[in-house]
């Protein structure tokens, strides 16, 4: 099976700039499809890194393009409540019929995002087991059978309609590379989508998800491998590393050495891109969530130019 490549769209970055227009996006997701991209991918946030919502967009671009799966990288579910987002979902994956996706995460620890927590009226350290309980409500909502439900939310005979197209919903891939992420993607998820590592760090954490996952009954050849990574294309190594290192302040509004450490990159010549795709791709990576610093339309072109190269 070839590596599969899929695009982060700028929704972030086009709200930084004051262009919130959703028609630009809506057009790079089909120079995406057209060049052969496999998936298309939108981020999550309120307050903390403001952006579209990612579900609207998704389904604007599902009823616009024929090909590509859409997906979240990564959906916060604690910040939404699960019988309303698995109407949704349910919904735009009919729109989709079948080729969504949805990555999804707990949320990092830093002040901006406890305050959109906050905002949301979502406890903060509760966001894990209101993800995880939410997950399995949904799951079973999908399932278009009655449900009663007990525990954070209260659901009495429910009957969700429509179901999603995809039976039994679309699949859900979880991030993150701490020991607890590690445990929850090989017990309870469909696929793995982290930031970080390395991509010999990448390899030993995926065959231990996938050995979780055998040792609770699961079919470990059925999950999905993949990673989200920066990429800055520029043959002067020197000015590649400076628009990465302000491409991350002004995303996240943190130091660039710290984030650094936290999120995988490639910065430098066309000539060594492939060659650091592949490390992770030899690992067992089959799905690279590939994010561009700018100059979107270039870099597109660019990588599906190469992508024979990708193995």
């Amino acid at each position: 099976m070839s590596t599969r490549l899929g695009y982060l769209l700028p929704t972030r970055e086009k709200i930084m700039a004051g262009e919130p227009q959703t028609g630009p996006l809506l057009d790079l997701a089909a120079r995406a499809e057209r060049l052969g991209y496999d998936a298309i991918w939108i981020g999550d946030s309120l307050f903390a890194r403001p952006r579209h919502a990612p579900l609207p967009l998704m389904t604007a671009i599902a009823a616009r393009l024929k090909r590509v799966d859409v997906g979240t990288a990564v959906l916060l579910p604690a910040l939404h409540n699960p019988v309303v987002l698995a109407h949704q979902v349910a919904t735009l994956d009919q729109v989709a019929e079948g080729r969504v996706i949805l990555g999804v995460g707990i949320a990092a620890d830093v002040p901006n995002i406890r305050a959109e927590f906050a905002a949301a009226g979502v406890p903060f350290e509760k966001r894990v087991g209101r993800m995880m309980e939410g997950l399995r409500l949904m799951r079973a909502l999908w399932t278009g059978k009655r449900v009663d439900w007990d525990g954070r939310w209260k659901v009495e005979g429910a009957v969700l309609g429509p179901t999603p197209h995809r039976p039994g919903g679309p699949p859900l891939w979880i991030g993150g590379s701490l020991p607890a992420s590690i445990e929850r993607a090989g017990r309870y998820f469909d696929g793995w989508m982290p930031i970080t590592p390395g991509a010999a760090e990448w390899g030993r954490m995926w065959r231990e998800i996938k050995d979780i996952a055998r040792a609770n009954g699961r079919n470990a050849d059925a999950l999905v491998g993949s990673m989200y990574l920066n990429i800055v294309l520029d043959d002067d190594v020197n000015r590649a590393n400076e628009t990465l290192d302000r491409f991350l302040e002004s995303y996240y509004g943190q130091p660039a050495a710290v984030l650094r450490k936290r999120q995988m990159s490639y910065a430098g010549p066309l000539a060594g891109v492939a060659d650091w795709l592949n490390e992770y791709v030899r690992a067992g990576c089959s799905d690279l969530v590939l994010r561009f610093t700018g100059e979107h339309e270039r870099n597109l072109e660019t990588i599906a130019g190469i992508r024979e190269k990708i193995v």
